[in-house]
């Protein structure tokens, strides 16, 4: 991911913060079938390795699990918010109309190795501990446990999991650094007052003057 110097994140705390707010994220991989993607919901374990352990599971019919399985390296995406830049939310624009349009926005890109499962001990346990951390913003959370043990272990065996500890990450937090104070201010503005609920989201991580 191409990030200049003065938009890039190296906080721990702040990368792995972005990776748990993403609620779906994109893993890739390069194995004898070529490139292949998959959106996953995946949970981190902070406590999991100096930078953290990433848990999910495929359908066992997706076979971009064996590329993991062989080995192969995944380079996973996690998407923050993003908009729509224009030009004329640049103040400065009023007395040097030399400028254009951009695109501000938040990426994190972890790099891995994982542990493929097969065995009903593991997959319960990812299944369970992700739907745990998603069923607890329910009025009356769902558990694992309200489901028969026999379709349950029929579930299971249509699922692959892994555990990916994440060697190497990488962050970009592009909110108009490279501007004046006056029009980051501008742009912050211009996106808190839009409709779009995901110009918000961008404006929300932009500090006010």
């Amino acid at each position: 991911m191409f990030t200049p110097s003065s938009y890039k994140e190296t906080d721990l705390s702040q990368l792995h913060q972005q990776i748990e707010q993403t609620r779906l994220a994109v893993l890739v991989t390069q194995g004898e079938q070529g490139l292949q993607a998959s959106h996953l919901p995946l949970l981190l374990d902070r406590s999991q390795g100096s930078n953290g352990t990433l848990y999910g599971h495929f359908a066992r019919a997706n076979r971009q699990w064996q590329a993991l399985e062989n080995g192969a390296e995944a380079l996973v995406v996690f998407a923050g918010p993003d908009a729509y830049v224009s030009a004329g939310y640049y103040p400065s624009k009023l007395e040097d109309p030399r400028t254009v349009p951009t695109w501000n926005y938040m990426a994190v890109h972890a790099w891995g190795k994982a542990q493929v499962y097969h065995d009903a001990e593991h997959l319960l346990d990812i299944v369970r501990r992700l739907s745990d951390h998603h069923e607890q913003r329910q009025a009356a959370p769902w558990s694992v446990d309200e489901a028969p043990a026999d379709y349950m272990a029929g579930m299971l065996k249509a699922i692959v999991g892994f555990a990916l500890p994440i060697e190497r990450l990488q962050g970009t937090r592009k909110l108009s650094q490279n501007r004046s104070a006056i029009d980051i201010e501008g742009v912050r503005k211009s996106l808190s007052n839009s409709t779009d609920p995901l110009d918000n989201q961008l404006a929300a991580q932009m500090r006010p003057l």
